[in-house]
């Protein structure tokens, strides 16, 4: 099932394209695409982006090895002290949790090990390149109802 997942998913991320940052971007958008070029170079299979429903957002799914991950990415542009995952508090866990639940039933995939990573990253205002990037694998367990492996 997985395999089926990845060839029909995958082939917009197989594209030349994917994986470049686009400057121009908002800086959302270029953490995620950066948090992607990581998880790429881990060896993970980037299977969607800013993956939505009425459950709420993931920023990306990706597969590792036979675990899908769900990827939660803050960015923080401020040079104010505090750590960009302190933003994926309990009610954003729950969100990313229910999405995550509904995505795997939508593509029949429940029976498959996942897991939630958040990828923080630094990148102050007018830098071009982030400063700092750290990746959380199993940052933090399902939260709410429902059943989803872990």
């Amino acid at each position: 099932m997985i395999k089926n997942l990845l060839r029909n998913v995958s082939r917009h991320y197989q594209d030349w394209r994917y994986g470049k940052v686009d400057a121009s971007a908002a800086l959302g958008k270029r953490g995620e695409q950066t948090a992607a070029r990581l998880l790429r170079r881990k060896r993970l299979q980037v299977i969607a982006e800013s993956e939505s429903d009425r459950a709420g957002e993931v920023d990306l799914i990706a597969v590792d090895g036979r675990t899908i991950v769900f990827v939660e990415v803050k960015t923080l542009a401020s040079t104010r002290p505090g750590h960009p995952a302190d933003r994926v508090d309990d009610a954003k866990q729950q969100r990313l949790t229910r999405a995550a639940l509904r995505f795997l039933k939508r593509h029949k995939l429940l029976e498959y090990r996942s897991r939630f990573d958040v990828v923080a990253i630094w990148w102050p205002a007018e830098q071009p390149q982030p400063t700092k990037i750290v990746h959380y694998e199993n940052a933090f367990e399902a939260h709410g109802s429902g059943q989803l492996f872990s």
